[in-house]
C-alpha cells in the first residue's frame, strides 16, 4: 500500500479509501466485517462512512457495524483514519438535518455512540447548507475540536466557491478549515476539473473522488463483471448513453492486458491533487483486485488514449470555455 498526505495536513492516508455505503445495506454484518478486515490487511488505513448510511429505514446502521467491528480490539481503531459525515436527515425533527450548530453537536454525539469511539479523525460536511452561516458552522466545529471529539474537517459535494468561502471564513477565525473535499469524479464525469480541482489545489484541500467506477460502468460492464449493478435502471440507462465509449475503453484495456476498473482508478491516482480514491467493494475479492491499481503506471500515450475516449471539459476555467 502507498500513502499520501491528506491535503496540506500531515495526516497520512492510504491511496485507497474504503467506502462503506454498501455495509449494512448490501453487505450483511458478517460480510461487512470480512470487508473491513480485508481492507486493513491490504494496508488501507482510511475508512469513510456517513451517519445516513445503512438505507432509508436503517440510517446509522453502517456506523454501528463499523463500531462493533472496531470494538473487537486487535488495534483496529488505532490503525484507522476514521471519517464520517454530517448533514443528512437522521430523523423527522426540523433540526435533525443540516449544518446548524444544534445539529452538528447532536449528530457528532450520535455518531460517536454508534462508532463506539471517543473521536472522529475526519468530520465531513456531506453537503453545503445554504441556510447556515459559516461562522456558526465553524464555531460548532471548533468546539468539537477543543473537546477532543474531532480532529480535522472535510467537505463533500461542495462547489469551488463553497470551498473558497469556507477557507476564507475559517482563516479569519484562525481555524484550520477544510483539509479535504469528496467529489464525484471519474472518467465519465470530469466536471470538477473546471473549478473544484484548481480551488482545492490553491487552498491545500485534498480531493477524495467518490464513484471512481461510475457505479460499475467502468468496471468491465460489457463482460458482466459489474454484477448486479448492471441490472439497475440507472446504470443501464448510463450504459445505453455511453455504450460506444465503454466498448472503446474496454477494448483498450484488453489491448494492454489490464482490467478496466484498474485503469479507471490508476487514471485518477496519477493526479497529484488526489489524496485518496474511495472504493466501495461488496465483497473481499473486489478489494484485492482493486489494490492492483496502485502498481499500475500509465504512460503518456495510454493517458492520451484514455482521455480521447473520455474527454474532459477542456481544462480549467476560464480557459476551458473562453480565450
Amino acid at each position: 500500500m502507498e500513502y499520501n498526505s491528506l491535503g496540506r495536513s500531515g495526516l497520512q492516508v492510504s491511496k485507497l479509501c474504503l467506502g462503506t455505503m454498501n455495509l449494512g445495506k448490501i453487505a450483511d454484518e458478517k460480510t461487512s466485517y470480512a470487508i473491513l478486515d480485508a481492507a486493513i490487511e491490504s494496508g488501507i488505513n482510511f475508512i469513510d462512512t456517513a451517519d445516513v448510511y445503512g438505507g432509508l429505514d436503517n440510517r446509522g446502521r453502517t456506523e454501528e457495524f463499523i463500531g462493533k467491528w472496531m470494538s473487537q480490539g486487535g488495534g483496529r481503531r488505532e490503525k484507522l483514519v476514521l471519517a464520517t459525515k454530517v448533514y443528512g436527515k437522521m430523523a423527522e425533527g426540523v433540526n435533525d438535518r443540516g449544518l446548524s450548530a444544534f445539529h452538528i453537536r447532536s449528530a457528532c454525539e450520535a455518531s460517536l455512540l454508534r462508532l463506539k469511539t471517543d473521536h472522529i479523525d475526519l468530520y465531513q460536511m456531506h453537503h453545503i447548507d445554504r441556510k447556515t452561516p459559516w461562522d456558526e458552522i465553524w464555531q460548532a466545529m471548533e468546539q468539537l475540536v477543543q473537546a477532543g471529539k474531532i480532529i480535522y474537517n472535510g467537505s463533500s459535494n461542495f462547489a469551488a466557491w463553497n470551498i473558497i468561502e469556507a477557507q476564507f471564513t475559517a482563516r479569519a477565525r484562525n481555524y484550520t478549515g477544510l483539509i479535504s473535499e469528496q467529489s464525484l469524479y471519474n472518467l465519465t464525469n470530469r466536471m470538477i476539473e473546471l473549478e473544484v480541482i484548481p480551488a482545492c489545489r490553491k487552498y491545500g484541500v485534498g480531493i477524495i473522488p467518490w464513484s471512481p467506477l461510475a457505479e460499475g460502468l467502468l468496471a468491465g460492464i460489457l463482460n458482466d463483471t459489474a454484477g448486479v449493478r448492471k441490472k439497475t435502471e440507472a446504470v443501464q440507462k448510463n450504459l445505453n448513453t455511453h455504450r460506444k465509449q465503454v466498448e472503446k475503453f474496454e477494448n483498450f484495456c484488453k489491448s494492454i492486458d489490464k482490467k478496466p476498473e484498474i485503469i479507471a482508478i490508476a487514471w485518477l491516482l496519477k493526479n497529484p491533487a488526489i489524496s485518496s480514491v474511495i472504493i466501495g467493494p461488496r465483497n473481499v475479492v473486489q478489494i484485492h483486485s482493486i489494490v492492483d491499481a496502485l502498481q499500475t503506471v500509465l504512460g503518456d500515450d495510454e493517458i492520451n488514449t484514455i482521455e480521447s475516449i473520455w474527454p474532459g471539459p477542456g481544462g480549467e476555467a476560464p480557459e476551458a470555455y473562453a480565450w
